[in-house]
């Protein structure tokens, strides 16, 4: 796949490498969605999420905050300006201090005090909302160049709404009572919906209406000395 911003370009002059067309077959590339690895499938492919899109992205984790604080380090890591949207800023504050490296890459801001972020193509922003279980409907929307992920500890009053107009929902271990009605919503088969309530810590089914996707996420050695293992309680 050749990128629409190469063609034309020039780059650095480097000797050519040759290989054997023999050994083409042992050759193997992550060719996907632009975006960040949320996990491994059950074959142990990396799973690719793609964050930033040109329309307005919302994406709903039903989960604990390790996943969500994985996610705001690699799409850091990626460039992404990434704004946390708490009422829990002591859970933040080493992952951004760490985070950071002397840039402020990941912000923190109180509930309803997200200011214009100005996303652009080059300078995307994924804010993360983790306003407990009934978060308020904030000034922060979803735009072009800026996704909103809304963090839900368990199925709230307020999930069903947030999972019917997200274009992108996670769920992780909730119980047999929770499985049933995010089955009923997002229009799951019986043996996903069972499914729900025995998934390990770090597994998500990353799904639309229309597609589903298991993915473990397991941390780098960076990651986990920072975050700890993966949990779904915290």
């Amino acid at each position: 796949m050749v990128s629409r911003y190469t063609q034309g370009m020039l780059g650095p002059r480097r000797t050519e490498h040759a290989v054997p067309a023999g050994h083409l077959g042992a050759l193997s590339l992550p060719i996907g969605d632009d975006g960040v690895v949320v996990g491994n499938d059950a074959e142990g492919r990396p799973q690719v999420i793609g964050f930033h899109h040109p329309t307005p992205y919302d994406v709903v984790l039903i989960g604990g905050l390790w996943t969500a604080q994985v996610l705001a380090l690699r799409l850091a890591g990626t460039g992404a300006r990434v704004a946390v949207e708490t009422g829990r800023a002591q859970v933040w504050t080493n992952l951004v201090q760490a985070a950071g490296a002397g840039q402020e890459c990941i912000t923190l801001y109180d509930v309803g005090r997200v200011p214009p972020m100005g996303p652009t193509v080059s300078s995307p922003v994924l804010v993360i909302r983790d306003c407990g279980m009934r978060p308020p409907r904030g000034r922060v929307a979803a735009m072009p160049w800026q996704s909103v992920l809304t963090l839900l500890p368990y199925l709230s009053p307020v999930a069903p709404r947030l999972l019917r107009s997200a274009a992108l929902s996670g769920i992780q271990r909730v119980s047999p009572d929770e499985a049933q009605q995010i089955g009923r919503i997002m229009q799951l088969p019986r043996q996903e919906v069972e499914a729900l309530s025995t998934l390990g810590d770090g597994v998500t089914l990353w799904c639309t209406q229309r597609e589903r996707q298991y993915a473990l996420t397991q941390p780098t050695d960076a990651e986990s000395g920072l975050l700890g293992t993966p949990r779904r309680l915290d």
